[in-house]
């Protein structure tokens, strides 16, 4: 029988624990010391069931039996099973268990810091995003894996071939290490994008693949042309952020950040080498102004911008407008109420490719996912080499990434001579063989986001559950070019906390100021009084800070 244990956390509180969430502070030392600088001779007690050739394609298979301490996100849909087949084949195969601390979807991020103030945290800590980890830095709670790479050879391999480096030392704190091992991705994964009624459109005369954002505003114009009583479109994703996820896919198109990606609100200029504050610059204007005419030549609704998702939904299904922002999985949901309202076979709702604009065909992101911490006293175990080699097996080699998504070849899909796999017939996931009595989620364990950083990483993986709609998007959305990735400049603590404070009265000032300017509730006239609000919203001590920090950063570290 396999010896799994399962914790369940409970009665757990805020008010149990105070911690110190000081990010980005570290130590100095080491700084500039590259990655993998622990010496071997140090772990020499801490390889019992680690294989002592393990190199990349290798298959994990501890030399005895070893178990590791897991923290798990239980999620409702698919609840923690710990007769899972994955589990068992985990044992069965690689000769590993977990001694497993649950905690719940819904208390995840709360529960996950508790433990690791406290210093009860499991080993590895999964589904942490990029950021989530500096809070933990300065206590020393949590690995600077960085020092350890050198043990997880396919995750070496895939960041070198991937060239992926650039976008790995954005994680690097003030140190000059990283905290952090990330989900990785061969490319951009695209998701949003406008979903538009191309039959409505074609009807109109207008054009369904607009070049640019000024092609997309003539086709626009030619919808209203044929329907003037309607709003085109009319938004959601807008509560908090308005317009959050169509600003996040235009403002690169127009060079700049916006909606969703607006972040901390800095903007890299490359020629300059230096960051500035997006929202008193030309680019975020030009972003506003394209926006502000939409909404005054009655093509964009005003509304969109505080409506809440439902509302904007209805008003596509109901066809009050015929544009949304949407995804791969929203608009499978908008087509099953279109099916009910307008009625299957007599519309057509698509996707777009993401326009160019003024700055380019750009699209921006990193190549990183969801990631997993180590907590820091777990280098002494001395099954330590031996789960660094695990995950790097599990989460970044070809072999492991597949058996983490489709299971194992010949029980749960198969493949064909093309490499497609086919998931079997009597098994269903997302939208493979609806109606399949078993789910390969909920009831076999895999395609677990705890157990898969990054949906697969490899092109081929992230793929191969798409539909053929789906992937003839991503197709389209890769000719894009990726915006430049913004260089590494971690704050220390006094930093962290005086940025923390003029980054948030500035962003509050730039949302709703962009707010009014595209309503008209403020004359783009005014735009110089607007940049100089900000000025006295400590916009460039904020912005010294940052390029303070970046140059810091790169003369520590070259």
């Amino acid at each position: 029988m396999r010896t799994h244990t399962r914790r369940v956390l409970g009665g757990i509180t805020a008010g149990t624990l105070a911690l110190t969430l000081a990010a980005c502070g570290g130590s100095d030392e080491g700084e500039g010391e590259g990655d993998g600088t622990v010496d071997a001779a140090a772990l020499e007690d801490n390889m019992v069931g680690a294989m002592e050739d393990y190199s990349a394609g290798d298959t994990f298979v501890a030399t005895e039996p070893v178990e590791f301490g897991l923290l798990y996100r239980d999620h409702p849909n698919y609840p923690l099973q710990d007769d899972w087949p994955m589990l068992q084949k985990l044992e069965e195969n690689q000769n590993v268990t977990f001694d497993i601390t649950t905690a719940p979807l819904s208390d995840w991020e709360q529960r996950r810091s508790l433990l690791i103030g406290a210093g009860d945290a499991p080993c590895i800590i999964p589904v942490t995003y990029a950021g989530q980890e500096n809070q933990f830095v300065s206590s020393g709670a949590i690995l600077p894996v960085s020092d350890y790479v050198e043990y997880m050879p396919n995750f070496q391999a895939k960041v070198e071939e991937w060239e992926l480096e650039p976008e790995l030392d954005t994680l690097r704190q003030a140190d000059g290490k990283y905290y952090l091992l990330p989900g990785i991705l061969e490319q951009l994964r695209y998701d949003y994008t406008l979903g538009i009624r191309t039959d409505v459109f074609e009807a109109a005369g207008a054009e369904t693949a607009p070049e640019t954002w000024d092609d997309l505003r003539e086709s626009f114009e030619a919808v209203k042309a044929a329907h003037p009583d309607q709003y085109v479109l009319s938004d959601r994703f807008s509560v908090p952020t308005p317009l959050g996820a169509l600003f996040n896919v235009a403002a690169p198109n127009f060079g700049t950040v916006g909606g969703w990606g607006f972040g901390e609100g800095l903007q890299w200029d490359e020629a300059a080498g230096e960051f500035s504050f997006a929202g008193a610059t030309d680019e975020y204007r030009s972003m506003v102004e394209y926006f502000h005419g939409l909404v005054e030549a009655g093509l964009l609704d005003p509304e969109s911008f505080t409506q809440d998702d439902d509302t904007a939904v209805q008003k596509l299904t109901s066809e009050q407008s015929y544009a949304i922002t949407t995804n791969s999985q929203e608009i499978l949901r908008h087509r099953e109420t279109l099916d009910t309202t307008v009625g299957a076979g007599n519309y057509q709702l698509n996707k777009i490719r993401v326009p160019a604009g003024p700055a380019g065909d750009l699209v921006a992101g990193t190549r990183m996912e969801s990631g997993m911490m180590i907590s820091a006293d777990c280098a002494e175990n001395e099954n330590f080499v031996a789960m660094l080699q695990f995950i790097d097996w599990l989460y970044y080699s070809d072999e492991g990434l597949e058996f983490a998504k489709w299971g194992v070849e010949g029980e749960t899909f198969t493949t064909e001579g093309d490499g497609t796999r086919v998931l079997n017939s009597d098994i269903t996931i997302q939208s493979l063989n609806p109606g399949a009595p078993t789910n390969l989620q909920v009831d076999l364990g895999y395609h677990n986001g705890v157990f898969m950083l990054a949906q697969g990483s490899t092109q081929d993986l992230v793929t191969s559950m798409l539909s053929e709609e789906e992937q003839n998007f991503q197709e389209v959305m890769a000719t894009k070019e990726q915006a430049a990735v913004a260089p590494p400049h971690p704050l220390d603590e006094l930093e962290l906390e005086q940025a923390s404070l003029y980054q948030t009265a500035l962003t509050d000032y730039v949302t709703q100021n962009t707010l009014a300017f595209i309503l008209g509730q403020r004359d783009l006239s005014e735009w110089d009084a607007y940049v100089a609000e900000l000025e006295g919203q400590n916009m460039t001590a904020y912005v010294d800070i940052m390029n303070a920090a970046q140059e810091r950063f790169a003369e520590n570290n070259g």
